[in-house]
């Protein structure tokens, strides 16, 4: 069997009978309750938060949910949240920090919602607030990214300890066809531009921006399999979190700094040699801040 392109696998990351994030809530979390709105504006159904158990573990787990019927992904906003949506789920990182719970968060989205009122409620303070507060959170982050990461509306919930991409999930700066139209001022050669993007989970994993990926049966993860492949995920969010609550708080954040701190240092060893003096150089004039957890 050939390999698929990275526009199949933008297509299998998008196909209609991929799980969602309550599909994996379902069938690995036991008693989970649901939490509503940010407690400034209102709820934001794109983003499904609450508590719940990973065996014996309580957990906070957020994620973002597309919906599976058609008026299930017109309530959802098809996945894209407003900003009460990310409040919202700040709102459960501080809770769960507060009560020393590991924090699990779903990806999956196309992009934050772009709509007027999102501007005006402040979308993009609101993403930025949620990556400082994850950078800084006292306790275990584990992120798992199961259909499209895009975006910052991806990333506000992708700052954490461990990140695992499914292996037919995407990770990008904008949709292809954003890319395409941008670029060639037309949209129909985003297939091309999903391999310029480097957007599959191999890729991603390879420039080393995600820590794992986990395989998927023949043909994508589907939603009707009884919750089968969700133990896969649930295999991997305890071996995970078993490490992670060993670490002291203080080594936790620590590691988590320096990981994103080395993002690019690996692209930079590939580069030619002039260009790589020219970006150490830069790198150079970046003062390195002590890390702190207070406010």
């Amino acid at each position: 069997m050939s390999k698929p392109s990275a526009w199949d696998v933008v297509q299998t990351a998008r196909d209609l009978e991929r799980p969602t994030s309550q599909y994996f809530i379902d069938h690995i979390f036991t008693d989970f309750t649901e939490m509503h709105g940010d407690k400034l504006y209102g709820d934001d159904a794109a983003i499904v938060g609450g508590v719940g158990w990973l065996g014996d573990m309580p957990v906070t787990v957020i994620g973002q949910e597309k919906g599976v019927t058609l008026s299930e992904k017109a309530r959802c906003n098809f996945g894209s949240a407003h900003p009460e949506g990310y409040r919202k789920s700040l709102r459960l990182m501080k809770q769960a920090e507060k009560f020393g719970r590991p924090v699990v968060c779903i990806v999956d989205t196309q992009g934050a919602f772009c709509g007027v009122g999102a501007e005006e409620r402040g979308m993009g303070e609101a993403i930025a607030r949620n990556m400082l507060e994850l950078s800084r959170l006292k306790t275990p982050v584990v992120s798992v990214l199961i259909g499209e990461g895009g975006s910052g509306g991806a990333i506000a919930l992708a700052v954490s300890d461990r990140l695992a991409m499914l292996e037919n999930s995407i990770y990008t700066i904008l949709s292809p066809e954003g890319f395409s139209s941008i670029l060639w001022k037309e949209a129909a050669r985003a297939p091309e531009a999903a391999e310029l993007m480097r957007v599959t989970a191999a890729e991603v994993y390879d420039m080393g921006l995600v820590d794992d990926v986990i395989p998927e049966p023949e043909g994508g993860a589907k939603q009707n399999d009884d919750g089968a492949f969700a133990q896969q995920v649930r295999s991997y969010l305890e071996e995970q979190l078993a490490m992670l609550t060993k670490e002291p708080v203080a080594s936790l954040l620590e590691k988590r700094y320096q990981k994103f701190r080395g993002f690019g240092k690996e692209y930079i060893v590939r580069l030619p040699q002039e260009k790589r003096k020219q970006a150490s150089s830069s790198l150079q004039t970046l003062k390195k801040r002590p890390l702190t957890t207070e406010k």
